[in-house]
């Protein structure tokens, strides 16, 4: 038995209590269940409850067997003073209080349907991908689609948190934000911890000032990412050797702690030169893009703003040494998507926040103008019970296995609240 399942039977009174007795045969009149304490201390606060008679007004307990409470040590926990009931699986031992007054104990397991204890077990017990695989297909659609919207809801919140933590370490500046966040997905998944690396190796007010010439971007982000060490004899690279050497020397760069970036597996397309000078591109076309971007609502404005291109060397090139047939290599729709998915809408939500607004209409409507993304995670689901075409879901479904499939938070589940409560 789980100690969180006592939370769950306790907090929605999933219990028969039309006739609750304590081990000692007083019976229990529950008038408020308290309110659910996450932190340290008493499980459920300000509950009130009538024991024989004797109205009672303080704080609920519960653990699974009762001689936890003195596993826990409550007996001389002053936090633990006001506790007025004492609720647990198994009764094992009668307990006090600091004071030597005892406390009156509820031994649960004699109002608890079995049903529900039979569904929770199983899921519990479950050794499958996720804990419900095999009835996650009969979930109601309307229960589904609303949690959906809920997980990425809390998904967005997540990334809100580590967006106000950046935007702390970037003086508040909004557009540096952008910058690194932008930068990291530009990485995607291979190079995305490289990429952010080299966000964090120097002060974006350094690419403020060099946004007028692309090619010192270039050499900027080329030799703090180490690109530039090769010995290759080419008009271009020597440039930017030229360039990375003076700059270094006038902002004192340094990139030690920027991480190696990787080709190993990927498509020309996504060599990370081609994608930093695509990066380089955009912020010498585009100024104060964290402002151009604020404003626009459809997927259409967004690619019409990052649809941006290679500079004219990588146009022949995926590598320093290599000339290749000709090409634009334009940030393609869908990787824009993920741009969207992964920076764009998580900024545009924290800003609103910041600013005391309410979630906008408009960021569901854009997230849900975006397909679906493919991955192992989302394909799993899919084959499981089909969700609409949209990434709204595929995030809500990542959200949903990452924080509480793979951490067995079935109870804080609405689909595992579901199969649990079924009859």
């Amino acid at each position: 038995m789980r100690e969180d399942f006592l939370h769950y039977v306790w907090k929605h009174k999933a219990f028969n209590s039309s006739n609750l007795k304590t081990v000692k045969d007083e019976t229990i009149t529950i008038k408020q269940l308290g309110q659910h304490n996450h932190n340290a201390g008493p499980d459920f606060f300000n509950a009130q409850l009538s024991i024989s008679s004797q109205l009672w007004a303080g704080n609920v307990e519960i653990h699974t067997k009762s001689s936890d409470w003195y596993v826990h040590n409550h007996e001389i926990d002053k936090a633990y003073d006001n506790v007025i009931l004492h609720v647990v699986w198994d009764h094992d031992t009668e307990i006090f209080r600091k004071d030597n007054s005892e406390i009156s104990t509820l031994e649960l397991k004699h109002y608890v349907d079995k049903d529900l204890l039979n569904n929770y077990e199983k899921l519990m017990q479950s050794k499958s991908w996720i804990n419900c695989e095999s009835n996650f297909h009969k979930v109601d659609d309307f229960l589904l689609n609303n949690w959906l919207e809920r997980l990425y809801i809390e998904r967005l919140e997540c990334k809100s948190e580590i967006i106000q933590e950046l935007l702390k370490t970037s003086n508040n500046d909004w557009e540096a934000v952008l910058f690194k966040m932008l930068l990291k997905n530009f990485g995607l998944k291979v190079n995305g911890k490289s990429f952010a690396s080299l966000a964090n190796s120097f002060d974006f007010s350094i690419l403020r000032k060099l946004q007028n010439d692309v090619l010192d971007i270039e050499a900027l982000l080329f030799g703090q990412a180490s690109l530039l060490d090769d010995d290759v004899q080419d008009v271009y690279c020597s440039d930017l050797k030229e360039r990375y050497q003076f700059l270094k020397q006038k902002f004192r760069l340094n990139n030690q702690g920027v991480l190696p970036v990787q080709f190993f597996r990927l498509r020309p397309p996504n060599f990370p030169n081609i994608r930093l000078s695509q990066f380089a591109n955009l912020y010498a076309l585009e100024h104060s893009l964290f402002s151009r971007m604020i404003d626009l609502k459809t997927k259409e404005d967004y690619y019409k703003l990052l649809k941006k291109g290679a500079t004219d060397f990588w146009k022949t090139h995926y590598t320093f040494s290599k000339t290749s047939k000709k090409s634009k290599k334009l940030l393609t729709e869908s990787f824009i998507d993920l741009l969207i998915i992964n920076t764009i809408i998580p900024l545009k939500f924290s800003y609103s926040k910041s600013q005391g607004k309410s979630i906008d209409d408009d960021l569901f409507q854009l997230i849900k103008q975006l397909k679906i993304e493919k991955n192992s995670i989302v394909s799993k689901f899919q084959d499981l019970k089909k969700v609409e075409n949209n990434a709204l879901n595929s995030q809500a479904l990542l959200q949903l296995k990452q924080q509480y499939c793979d951490k067995n938070k079935c109870l804080q589940c609405a689909v595992g609240n579901s199969l649990i409560v079924k009859n």
